[in-house]
């Protein structure tokens, strides 16, 4: 009750109803540009690719990022994943290039990386949209887009267009960050989450026999992954830190405690980001190279559905390893021991500099094992319900688009709660400066 009447005070806040309703409306926009197609695009053609093709299972990644696009390879297939892949470039090369590691700590510094992060971003567009166009068409002998790579004009007029849908989804992202409620990026990937779900519903309702099997699956899913995605997201190892006593003249500064929170997953859903599109790199290899031949076949119908075994233990490692790479990457370029070492702040019973710096790389990968353990298991769910169906139903014909864990997907949902977590701390702190009681327990 309490959540619902604070709800109710920032719609009735004339500048908070503002920013909901103009959220709502670029959302809303976002979803009516995902219809509009490429140019030259073979409906036909898509449509057996997306739904039974053999790089399903790498087309439902890019979908999830592009809000939906991809399923009508509109001119916002591309979506935001650009932007983010060139923000996770930039923050990688941070902790190499020692200009770009200075420019983070001087004032107006993150401006300027966010600067650089848009320029790459427009050569990043441009890559995918090779790249995803090319992916496609070696998933199926019927060309997505015909005369593309042959007519120069409308390989120019496909690459351009699909650049610039990047740019246009990442200014609306912008729109929502300023004038709107919560982070624009995020909410325009939780935007084309949502709007799948009835589609993918609709899906496992349609199977007149398994129909209320598959609801409950579905449900009883959904409630215990959001659970363990909210114990998991919001966990944290809380090292505490001393401050030393300074004296100046007759006044004492200094000498409180405080804790460094160190969270259990400290990368969010990036890992399965990476993983999941290295893992269906195999069935593109077989699709290019070594096309109609049994090896291709095997390459493509065990990596690029996302029904052979080989596919989950892969994916499985790769999440775990990319968790435990990419936070070693963030803790490293945070500098924590500079920082509390500067402040005149220590860990008690450690030495302060290098011997802190260790201690708190070792304290992180050992609570980051519980992160990366239950991404990897988040990955892998869908293959688990297939071999969990089998034993309990004894049927076998559970396809990707059937299977009640695809409905919203593990990585969706990470997404969806992380989201609606964060915008309902800005709600909050809105509320609160506006001396409303706090809804966020």
């Amino acid at each position: 009750m309490q959540l619902l009447e604070a709800l109710r005070n920032a719609i009735r806040l004339p500048d908070l109803r503002r920013k909901i309703l103009y959220t709502i409306f670029i959302l809303v926009a976002y979803q009516f540009a995902t219809h509009i197609p490429v140019p030259g695009v073979n409906r036909a053609a898509l449509e057996g690719l997306v739904t039974d093709g053999a790089g399903a299972g790498f087309i439902q990644v890019l979908n999830l990022l592009s809000g939906g696009a991809v399923t009508s390879f509109s001119v916002l297939a591309n979506g935001v994943y650009p932007y983010i892949t060139a923000q996770i470039i930039i923050q990688l090369l941070g902790g190499v290039i020692p200009a770009l590691e200075r420019l983070q700590k001087e004032p107006g510094g993150q401006e300027k990386l966010n600067q650089y992060t848009y320029y790459l971003a427009i050569p990043m567009g441009l890559l995918q949209a090779v790249g995803q166009i090319n992916i496609m068409q070696s998933f199926t002998t019927t060309p997505i887009i015909p005369g593309y790579s042959t007519d120069f004009l409308l390989t120019v007029q496909v690459l351009t267009t699909m650049t610039a849908g990047t740019m246009f989804a990442i200014w609306m992202g912008n729109l929502i960050t300023e004038e709107g409620i919560g982070n624009g990026i995020s909410m325009i990937i939780f935007g084309g989450i949502v709007a799948q779900v009835p589609r993918n519903f609709g899906i496992i309702l349609s199977d007149p026999e398994w129909w209320l099997y598959n609801v409950v699956v579905f449900g009883l899913l959904t409630v215990f992954t959001v659970v363990a995605i909210i114990i998991i997201q919001e966990g944290t190892r809380r090292i505490p830190v001393q401050y030393g006593k300074r004296v100046r003249g007759r006044k004492q500064y200094g000498g409180g405690s405080t804790h460094i929170p160190l969270k259990v997953n400290a990368v969010g859903m990036i890992p399965l980001i990476f993983a999941q599109a290295i893992v269906t790199f195999p069935a593109v290899i077989g699709g290019i190279f070594f096309p109609n031949t049994p090896f291709g076949d095997w390459l493509r119908d065990t990596f690029g559905t996302r029904q052979g075994g080989w596919y989950w233990v892969l994916e499985f490692l790769l999440v775990v390893g990319f968790t435990y790479f990419y936070t070693d990457v963030m803790i490293q370029q945070q500098n924590l021991s500079e920082n509390l070492q500067r402040q005149g702040g220590f860990i008690p019973g450690i030495r302060p500099g290098r011997s802190t710096q260790n201690y708190i790389t070792r304290v992180t990968r050992r609570i980051t094992f519980a992160g990366a353990l239950f991404l990897g298991i988040a990955a892998v769910l869908p293959g688990i319900m297939v071999v969990v169906d089998e034993l309990l139903t004894g049927r076998s014909t559970v396809t990707r688009a059937t299977n009640p864990a695809m409905v919203i997907g593990s990585a969706g949902l990470i997404i969806l709660v992380g989201v609606v977590v964060d915008t309902m701390r800005q709600l909050e702190a809105q509320l609160v400066m506006r001396n409303y009681d706090s809804f966020m327990r």
